[in-house]
């Protein structure tokens, strides 16, 4: 249990990060947790279908968490989605 609240806090630090890069801050921490979590396993595999190495990692009770492709995937992911939900004025 201890694991996943530390992996939780680890992917809400991750997800401010990226939001943070992308201009999007302010959201909350649950939303901040939800997109460390999705930046994460964006970017583990963007990482593995470019071929590029596991550059920091923190071991989570066996599980690795890749915390540089978490904070990118979730800039990235931040991005996308602040791009498509952007507010389209005439």
């Amino acid at each position: 249990m201890i694991d996943l609240i530390v992996l939780f806090v680890i992917a809400g630090i991750c997800g401010a990060i990226g939001q943070s890069i992308s201009g999007m801050s302010g959201r909350g921490c649950f939303v901040s947790v939800g997109v460390g979590l999705v930046g994460a396993l964006l970017g583990l595999w963007m990482a593995r279908a470019l071929a590029l190495p596991m550059i920091f990692s923190i071991q989570i009770g066996g599980t690795a968490f890749p915390v540089v492709w978490a904070i990118l995937g979730s800039a990235l992911f931040v991005a996308v989605i602040s791009l498509l939900t952007r507010n389209r004025e005439a």
